[in-house]
């Protein structure tokens, strides 16, 4: 392909009209955001509704998730032929339209359709609004909008499920879809009033697009829809299948490795890639997206496990539990902000290795929890990792997209939100995965000191046994079945330290593991001078 000509910049708009766009691209990106997670507490009910099994009733969340990573990297190749903004309204409506279809299912089958329609609209909301906001807000402002950005992706996964659990208690299950509807007319009516796409943008989309309708790679998104969608149910449903004893899962990951590897070949070979590989050629944004990755992935994974701990260890009701993380949604709404304007003030790396620190220690504290753990407890460790990631998310996300040219930032976001969100799936499946193969480790490490060679042991044993003994003969119960009581209290005693144990050994993994990433730092590198220059880039 030619070399295009030099773009011409279009001078920055006012400084009323870009919040506004800011404003009016966050909401479909919210509401896609939230309803990754706002389903999960309503399964239950919604299980009694469609009449399906536990196993079954899991693919309403497993089908959104699949259908949504599919078109993340496919979002660049979208706005080119169609246009970004036409290509968010276009999703922002299929997104809409697939929650008013989802609120009137009555089977299994329709819900899931339904989920994977709004899946596919859900998933260039994300990538469109980083694309946007990139465009529309001046280079010494790009910290802010993707401190905007942030915000958006941390404030979905934390208040999805506790917005989901009220509007279940308080109204229906139907209505954690229908509630998406006047919200999403809104968004609609503020894009298509306030968001414009740059001339520039509109240029190079143009030729782009007349070269991808010449040699659309049809090959290309045929292997890339297969491999992502085995790949993300390999993710979903390994642990509860328990990975490679499965059939399902083995054949799964073989069919994502030999697709995906196919597609990799493909899009380096091809004259018009889908999906601009080429990208990963500049250092900053494969490190950027990189460490993103495994942001999003620790990130996913402690939300995963908190919730556990509290209500099934620690006894917390849903309620206790979210009040207890609130804290570090919170600070991430102050700080990121504030990291945002110090954003060209302080070097990226810097504030990214500030944050990676951060959440180690906040992992290192959560480490040491107990039976006696208080909310309280709980709670400075999350202000500690909530500081943490505020530092993370905005440089990681606006250095990542520092050196490339506007008219291939949808194509990177793509890349970027995929990746990202690759790393959440990841995240959860490591944190459940792990967390079942530490209890049992734990619980036959504490089996081996349970005996009553052991003098400790042995005091412990006799006070189990008089403390139900004396419950036993309240209760009219016969010696035999007062001993095997006993034993039974024992074992589950045993079987919830273990479980204290996989927690602490999992929290103090996430905080090391995550330190393994400050090597990367040395490749971020943010252009502050050259936003929009000319490279080649995906442009051979």
């Amino acid at each position: 392909m030619s070399q295009a000509p030099p773009l011409n910049i279009p001078p920055p708009i006012t400084a009323e009209r870009k919040w506004l766009v800011a404003g009016s691209v966050a909401i479909g990106a919210i509401m896609g955001m939230i309803d990754a997670s706002i389903v999960n507490v309503a399964l239950p009910h919604i299980r009694g509704s469609v009449g399906a099994t536990i196993q079954e009733i899991t693919w309403v969340s497993t089908a959104y998730m699949i259908a949504m990573v599919i078109v993340m990297p496919l979002t660049g190749f979208f706005g080119s032929l169609f246009g970004q903004k036409r290509v968010y309204m276009f999703c922002l409506a299929l997104f809409v339209l697939g929650s008013a279809l989802c609120g009137t299912s009555h089977t299994l089958i329709a819900l899931v359709t339904f989920r994977i329609l709004q899946g596919l609209g859900a998933g260039a909301l994300q990538p469109s609004q980083m694309a946007i906001l990139r465009q529309t807000f001046p280079l010494k402002e790009q910290g802010m909008a993707m401190a905007v950005f942030g915000m958006v992706i941390m404030v979905g996964p934390a208040v999805g499920p506790t917005l989901g659990g009220w509007i279940t208690d308080n109204y229906s299950w139907q209505w954690i879809f229908y509630i998406n509807l006047p919200i999403g007319i809104i968004g609609l009516t503020m894009v298509n009033e306030f968001v414009h796409e740059p001339e520039d943008i509109r240029w190079a989309n143009r030729a782009r697009a007349e070269a991808q309708k010449k040699y659309l790679d049809w090959i290309g998104i045929v292997l890339m829809s297969v491999g992502v969608a085995f790949l993300q149910y390999c993710l979903e449903e390994g642990q509860s299948k328990d990975w490679f004893e499965s059939r399902w899962i083995s054949a799964s990951a073989f069919i994502a490795a030999a697709f995906l590897a196919a597609f990799v070949i493909r899009e380096l070979t091809a004259p018009v890639p889908v999906v601009n590989l080429k990208l990963f050629k500049d250092r900053t944004f494969m490190s950027g997206t990189a460490i993103g990755g495994v942001m999003f992935a620790m990130l996913m994974g402690s939300m995963f496990l908190l919730p556990i701990f509290m209500q099934e260890i620690l006894g917390f009701s849903a309620t206790q539990s979210g009040i207890a993380l609130m804290p570090r949604t919170a600070i991430m709404m102050i700080v990121t902000p504030i990291v945002g304007r110090l954003y060209n003030r302080v070097p990226p790396a810097l504030t990214v290795a500030v944050g990676v620190i951060l959440f180690s220690l906040g992992s290192y504290e959560l480490s040491h929890v107990t039976l006696s753990t208080s909310a309280l407890d709980i709670m400075l460790p999350m202000l500690v990792t909530g500081v943490g990631f505020s530092c993370l998310f905005v440089p990681l996300t606006t250095v990542a997209l520092s050196m490339i040219p506007r008219h291939l930032l949808s194509d990177a976001a793509g890349l970027n939100s995929f990746i990202r969100q690759i790393g959440g799936s990841i995240g959860l499946t490591l944190s459940a995965t792990l967390l079942t193969r530490f209890s049992t480790q734990a619980k036959a490490a504490i089996a081996q000191h349970v005996t009553l060679l052991r003098p400790e042991a042995m005091v412990w044993w006799s006070q189990i046994k008089l403390m139900v003994l004396m419950l036993g003969l309240a209760l009219g119960l016969d010696p035999v079945a007062t001993q095997t009581a006993a034993l039974r209290f024992l074992n589950g005693h045993a079987t919830v330290q273990s479980v204290v144990l996989a927690f602490e050994k999992s929290f103090l993994l996430q905080g090391i593991a995550f330190l393994a990433v400050l090597p990367l730092l040395f490749f971020l590198r943010a252009n502050r001078t050259k936003p929009d220059s000319q490279t080649t880039l995906g442009m051979e």
